[in-house]
């Protein structure tokens, strides 16, 4: 009921502010919610706005889409493959050799896949929305630390999540090797429709994890997690059902009302280390996250994860301390 009433009687206020002076990076930006976020930081005066994408071609055509509404003179388009870790690699090397500052991140790029496709070693909603986002929060983190040192200021690194994670009864918990199971295909036909929120589920769970871990006192830079309701955007456009079209077309909001829940948790303080907004506020996540059974998975998932973030780049980890 929460949910229905948010969508249908909820509307974010819309962003103001002066980002002067700021750099801000958001990723799966050539469409959707990334590219209406960067458009109102473009709009409220960001000095430089990288728009990290798949496509350079459609990245270049939202740059062009952008400047053509806002004033800002410095929108630069670089690529970023969020399923590859080299591609991810690559780009935190650039970026924390190419840029002075850093000041909101916004990890926006995600995928809802209704086919399974395995893409090194992951299933690729796995590889996108979790493995690969928190291996760049990771290695963007010490530009991210270096930036608050240097600025005396607390930068941002804000995940897209969704409350789609509420969907999920998250039934690979029984499973010995939790992400070895979401990569499976058997398993990942046997509960088809689970993965997109079961991937929303980890990155709130590892979310939490993380910052339990290294509280605002102790690391310069704000981590939080986002979810901007069912919103009208490309994600999940494999999904060619009539019921979740109706349910777009009776309750998603606009694009560009959604990515202003993104604006607010990207230029979120230290109020918002570890938690998950929703219509530009602080919430406390359900039960499935914060009980008894939770707190257990949590500690599970946090750990699996962080393991195989080491075993693609051994220490990386240590960048958030």
């Amino acid at each position: 009921m929460d949910f229905l009433w948010r969508q249908l009687f909820k509307t974010p206020p819309h962003p103001e502010g002066n980002f002067a002076g700021k750099t801000v990076v958001v990723t799966g930006s050539n469409t959707g919610l990334g590219r209406e976020a960067a458009r109102h930081f473009a709009r409220m005066g960001t000095s430089r706005l990288i728009l990290a994408v798949r496509s350079l071609e459609k990245g270049n055509a939202a740059k062009q889409d952008i400047e053509s509404t806002t004033n800002c003179k410095d929108i630069q388009v670089w690529q970023l493959d969020m399923s590859s870790k080299e591609s991810v690699q690559a780009f935190a090397h650039r970026a924390s050799t190419e840029l002075n500052r850093i000041d909101i991140f916004l990890a926006n790029a995600g995928v809802a896949r209704s086919k399974f496709n395995l893409v090194e070693r992951y299933e690729e909603t796995i590889a996108v929305n979790v493995i690969y986002t928190f291996l760049l929060a990771a290695l963007m983190m010490p530009k991210l630390k270096e930036t608050a040192n240097k600025y005396n200021i607390r930068p941002t690194f804000t995940v897209t999540g969704s409350d789609a994670y509420v969907f999920t009864k998250f039934p690979h918990r029984s499973e010995p090797h939790i992400l070895s199971a979401m990569s499976d295909e058997k398993i990942f036909t046997q509960y088809s429709g689970q993965q997109y929120p079961a991937s929303k589920l980890l990155e709130l769970w590892i979310v939490r994890a993380i910052t339990e871990q290294h509280p605002a006192k102790d690391l310069p830079v704000t981590l939080n997690i986002v979810t901007p309701g069912l919103c009208h955007s490309d994600l999940g456009r494999d999904r060619n059902t009539w019921s979740f079209w109706l349910l777009k077309l009776l309750l998603a909001r606009s694009t560009e009302v959604g990515s202003r829940t993104l604006v607010h948790a990207g230029a979120s303080g230290e109020e918002t280390h570890g938690k998950y907004l929703i219509d530009c506020g602080v919430e406390e996540p359900g039960e499935m996250v914060t009980g008894k059974e939770g707190r257990e998975v949590q500690d599970r998932v946090a750990k699996e994860i962080l393991e195989e973030l080491e075993s693609i780049q051994l220490g990386v980890t240590k960048n958030f301390e």
